[in-house]
């Protein structure tokens, strides 16, 4: 509470209160007072919500907001706030150094120009404040209790001032005592010179309101900061109210506006006649009250040149009151105490935002020395900003100027209460009960109304340089996890969202590729995730599976670092686990439970099995029954290959993944745990999806109609700007004699999909029979997998094919000819034509599931793709529309 008068208590009050009351008179400078007293109440009851949630720890204002709003918010209004104190200091400093200037200019000593010598008084005492801040918080307490008393006897001077009759001196400077004429005669304004405004005088007025944070900026030096908060800035703001009030209605009633300081100006030239007479006499050559009470100053009211009078005389207070010198002592006490507040605050939350990291450039500053952590690096850059606006020598221009400061941070603080009121959030439990959402928002406004209204220029610059600090922070994202509202917020909105969701149906123009990506933890495949992310980012959801077969008891994986890993590689994308002993029931399990409501994956992505050949036939059986489970739950497929693997993982400690591309063999053995070293999991590993490709092409080889998701993907990767160069061309099956018709109808339908294919070309070579080398390579591809029936006995097929599924016999080779041959085939026109594409895309091959083996499946899809040099992804929707041709 002491703490907080004290800087309420300032040059204002002693300097400029009766000055300000002589322009808008007693009821506008009461109705400047109360606003300041609402927007300050209402900003004190939400400090006192905001404190009393938790533990405040040191940084003040800044460390409230930023915990509140989150550091997008906090970070600007640090920088802000610590900059509004130190030009603050400047402010205090200056009036002190201007009522030294005015007594040397009594006593007729001076070094030079008025400015000057403020300018030179005020860097000396900056200087010496500086020297007390750095003897530590204990010396800076004592000096507060210090100035307090002295404060506090200032006012007893001065309201027993007002009550002496007043001697010829004082008559000549203005003051008479209390007359009711005098009180209703200043009740009204009289605007003067280029500040006679009431928002001038209101933006001169309200940096005395700011010392309600003097407490709150020390919070991590009081002994119970919950309790002292509340009560200590609510105390002081009522106390400090009063007193303004009390100060303005007091010397309005007893002080004239202009007055000559002329002992000679009197209506009486010599003392032996009836004062009442003459001043008669002198009616119609004198004007003013002060003619009323025997004196004429219509001279110098006329010629605008009264040096004394409440609109002239900054030091009216001294001159009224009991003692002078007391008023003086105050006049230091109130200047030198809150110069002395804002000294110590300013780089308390300048080292705390420092130390927080959320700008670049300024660590430097969070260096504390001594037990206290004392920062003097911050205490040498506030000196630095103080001395430079106490060169400006002018208080009203820094009052001005720190006022717009001030008004955005309360607007924050009230806007952080409301905010986290609103969200709901169950962490918002403060102990302070007696404040509303509705008056913090309305002292959130009133605000930033009050902002533009004083100086809207200086208010747009205030509102700019947050916006450029938010823009920094939110893209920076810096690692602050402070439980913010605006994550609580965040929350709600997309809890209201997704359920709001459920209730639209599907509609074919609203469909989007909504990816489950079976990549194990998402640094093992770099390439797959970042081929999904290409094409859903910022357009449709993706989620990262991983299978794991030890149970999460044992899992020793830090918690969250695949998501941390996601997002340093900027992809969206969620991260979902699964334990499961069996790789296809927890892939089956991760497609039906993973999603929300509408959110929820329809198709799923996996990477291309490469050790198919040498790893267990149970493995190669699960991998593919994983392709027929998809269509099962109506989703569509996409198998993603690369010329080289896409598993970058070694040996490092973990647990046993049951990824697509088990190079080290761990499926279908006991152990539980391997030994792994992931490349690429502690750095970013390059992948051709995150370079900017080159005038290629994407070739899409659609061989079959699946609704349209084997264009839909293309199509969505080529919108990225790093392919937007790509060219793609569509590949179709086609006869030789109406080639040029069926090239034409694909080319007609792609237009009508608006897709901006616009290159068609038939493969009537598609059913031609592959080379005899290439036939010769195939068989030599599955004669481990062939079932010798010489061998069997008598053995049937049937009986192979229950208990080795896997095993390729010559009844399915005989049924499954001619779509061999083609795959075959196909692979030689992919040589011809595709070999230096940027992407090729084909239909995947689909068959019943359990008629045709897992090794002959697999043998196609090595067949077509192998020794190709670009990615090469297989796509299949689940022959749902994804694409239309009308509005509706």
């Amino acid at each position: 509470m002491v703490r907080c008068m004290l800087n309420i208590w300032g040059v204002i009050l002693y300097l400029r209160l009766p000055w300000i009351t002589a322009q808008a008179g007693i009821g506008l400078t009461w109705l400047i007072i109360l606003m300041s007293a609402v927007v300050t109440s209402i900003t004190g009851l939400s400090i006192s919500a905001i404190s009393t949630n938790g533990k405040v720890k040191a940084g003040g204002t800044y460390f409230l907001i930023s915990r509140s709003l989150g550091p997008e918010l906090g970070g600007s209004i640090g920088l802000l706030f610590s900059f509004a104190n130190a030009v603050a200091v400047a402010l205090h400093v200056v009036g002190f150094a201007e009522t030294v200037q005015d007594l040397l200019a009594a006593s007729n000593l001076a070094m030079d120009t008025k400015v000057n010598d403020i300018r030179i008084i005020g860097v000396i005492t900056v200087t010496f404040l500086l020297a007390i801040a750095l003897a530590g918080m204990e010396w800076e307490s004592k000096a507060q209790i210090i100035f307090f008393v002295v404060i506090l006897t200032s006012f007893i001077s001065y309201f027993v001032g007002t009550i002496i009759p007043a001697s010829k001196q004082q008559q000549s400077h203005g003051h008479f005592g209390y007359r009711s004429e005098i009180f209703l005669e200043n009740m009204v304004p009289d605007w003067r010179g280029t500040e006679g405004s009431f928002f001038s005088m209101f933006s001169i007025f309200f940096p005395s309101a700011t010392g309600i944070l003097a407490g709150a900026n020390i919070s991590g030096d009081l002994k119970d900061p919950a309790v002292a908060i509340p009560q200590g800035t609510l105390m002081a703001i009522f106390w400090t109210t009063m007193t303004y009030l009390a100060i303005s209605a007091t010397i309005g009633a007893c002080m004239i506006r202009d007055a000559s300081g002329n002992l000679n100006d009197t209506l009486v030239a010599s003392g032996s006649l009836n004062n009442t007479i003459l001043a008669g006499n002198f009616t119609e050559d004198c004007t003013g009250l002060g003619c009323r009470y025997g004196w004429n100053f219509t001279q110098c009211t006329l010629d605008g040149n009264c040096s004394y009078g409440l609109a002239n005389d900054y030091q009216v207070m001294s001159m009224v009151s009991a003692f002078g010198p007391l008023i003086t002592a105050g006049i230091f006490a109130a200047t030198l105490s809150s110069a002395l507040a804002c000294l110590v605050s300013a780089p308390k939350v300048f080292q705390r935002l420092c130390q927080d990291q959320l700008y670049p450039f300024i660590g430097f500053f969070a260096k504390g020395y001594g037990k206290n952590s004392e920062p003097l690096r911050a205490y040498a850059l506030t000196y630095i900003v103080a001395v430079a606006f106490i060169l400006v020598g002018e208080l009203n221009t820094i009052a001005s100027i720190i006022s717009n400061f001030f008004l955005c941070s309360y607007a924050l603080i009230n806007f952080s209460c409301f905010h986290a009121t609103i969200t709901n959030s169950p962490g918002w439990r403060p102990s302070f009960r007696f404040f509303n959402k509705w008056t913090a928002l309305f002292g959130s406004v009133i605000s930033v109304v009050i902002m533009f209204l004083l100086m809207w220029w200086a208010a747009l610059i205030v509102v700019g340089i947050i916006t450029v600090c938010l823009a920094y922070v939110t893209y920076k994202k810096p690692e602050a996890n402070w439980g913010s509202s605006v994550q609580a917020s965040s929350y709600n909105m997309a809890l209201s969202n997704a359920v709001n969701l459920v209730n639209v149906e599907d509609h074919v123009k609203n469909f989007r590729p909504q990816c489950m990506v079976l990549s194990g933890p998402p640094n093992f495949r770099p390439a797959l995730v970042d081929f999904v992310g290409a094409f859903t980012k910022g357009v449709s959801l993706m989620i990262c599976g991983n299978v794991l077969e030890v149970s999460m008891p044992e899992r020793n994986a830090p918690r969250g670092i695949e998501g941390k890993w996601l997002s340093s590689r900027k992809v969206r994308s969620f991260y979902a686990s699964i334990t499961s002993s069996d790789l296809r029931a927890g892939a089956r399990n991760l497609m039906q439970v993973s999603g929300l409501g509408r959110l929820k994956p329809n198709t799923v992505v996996l990477g291309y099995k490469q050790n198919w050949q040498t790893d267990s036939p149970y493995s190669l059986e699960n991998y593919v029954g994983i392709i027929h489970d998809v269509f099962d739950v109506n989703a569509g497929v996409c198998v993603l290959r690369m010329r080289s693997k896409l598993d970058v993982s070694r040996t490092v400690k973990a647990q046993v993944n049951l990824g697509f591309e088990d190079s080290e063999g761990a499926l279908g053995q006991e152990t539980r745990y391997e030994i792994f070293k992931v490349v690429g999991a502690d750095k970013l590993t390059e992948t051709v999806f995150q370079g900017k490709q080159k005038k290629k092409t994407v070739d899409i080889y659609w061989l079959f109609d699946d609704g349209g998701l084997t264009l839909l993907i293309p199509y969505l990767l080529t919108r990225r700007k790093r392919w937007s160069r790509c060219k793609v061309r569509v590949f179709i099956s086609g006869q030789l004699s109406n080639a040029e018709q069926q090239r034409e109808e694909i080319q007609f339908l792609l237009n009508k999909f608006r897709l901006g294919f616009n290159e068609v070309v038939v493969l009537p070579e598609m059913r031609r029979k592959p080379e005899e080398t290439s036939l010769k390579e195939f068989e030599d591809l599955i004669a481990p997998f062939r079932h010798n029936e010489a061998q069997r006995g008598q053995e049937t097929a049937e009986e192979v094919k229950k208990d080795e599924p896997w095993r390729i016999t010559d009844e399915a080779l005989r049924l499954y000819k001619k779509k061999t041959e083609q795959y075959i085939h196909l692979h030689e026109i992919l040589q011809h034509h595709s070999r230096n594409a940027a992407l090729i895309v084909m239909s995947l091959p689909v068959v019943q599931k359990g008629t045709c083996p897992s090794a002959l499946y697999m043998a196609w899809l090595e067949t077509v793709s192998k020794n190709l040099h670009p990615p090469f992804a297989f796509i299949r929707g689940n022959q749902e529309d994804v694409l239309t041709l009308y509005c509706q």
